[in-house]
């Protein structure tokens, strides 16, 4: 694909989610959910056409607020990509995801759950239960995307790559399956659900991952 197909690329797949996007908004809760589904298809059809693909910021997910949350805004920050639920053995790890993200936003960590309800039907909430719940009980400010599904033919277009990038072996088995994305959108690391996300080797993890930019080395 050469400079000017790209551009081409890039007006038409930019014009037609703008458009959908202010469209949607005016449209009630159900209709809204479907156009956003919509525009997720449309978004994953036409990157299959160029290599944008290669990189975890050529994905969106729906936000808990019913809009379009786009992966590459967060390009130049490290995100640690979790799938959550809220009747889980391991719904406590949001403590930890919240702690994690106070400790590090300010240089430049993302810290993103993803709810889902494919293992073991743990997550049966609407998406303002969801976030009501990680409010109330774990006081949770990090950004929440709508439910999603992580594992299957019927992923997340995200999870699909991330299992051709990294192997089946990194894929979910479980809630707060972990990904570590670097800044410039490559999977970084992925942890299973048994590690703390305080664990040491997150956080070792993390800190290789932060930008350079960010002035971490006045951090201790």
């Amino acid at each position: 694909m050469n400079k000017s197909d790209l551009r081409e690329y890039l007006f038409r797949k930019i014009s037609y989610l703008d458009f959908l996007y202010f469209w949607a908004r005016s449209l009630p809760t159900s209709l809204k959910a479907l156009m956003i589904a919509i525009m997720m298809v449309i978004h994953s059809i036409e990157s299959a056409e160029g290599p944008l693909k290669q990189s975890a910021h050529s994905f969106n997910f729906p936000s808990s607020e019913g809009r379009l949350l786009t992966m590459k805004n967060f390009s130049g920050k490290a995100v640690l990509l979790v799938n959550t639920a809220s009747r889980c053995r391991f719904t406590r790890q949001y403590h930890g995801l919240q702690a994690v993200w106070e400790r590090y936003q300010d240089r430049g960590l993302v810290v993103l759950g993803v709810p889902s309800n494919d293992f073991g039907n743990q997550e049966p909430g609407t998406e303002t239960e969801i976030k009501q719940f990680c409010e109330i009980n774990f006081n949770v400010d990090f950004p929440i995307t709508s439910k999603v599904h992580v594992k299957g033919e019927g992923a997340h277009p995200f999870y699909l790559w991330a299992a051709q990038q990294l192997g089946s072996i990194a894929k979910p088995r479980w809630n707060f399956h972990k990904y570590l994305i670097s800044p410039d959108g490559r999977l970084a690391d992925w942890f299973s659900t048994l590690t703390s996300p305080t664990s040491n080797r997150i956080l070792r993890a993390i800190e290789a991952q932060l930008p350079k930019t960010s002035g971490s080395a006045n951090h201790g």
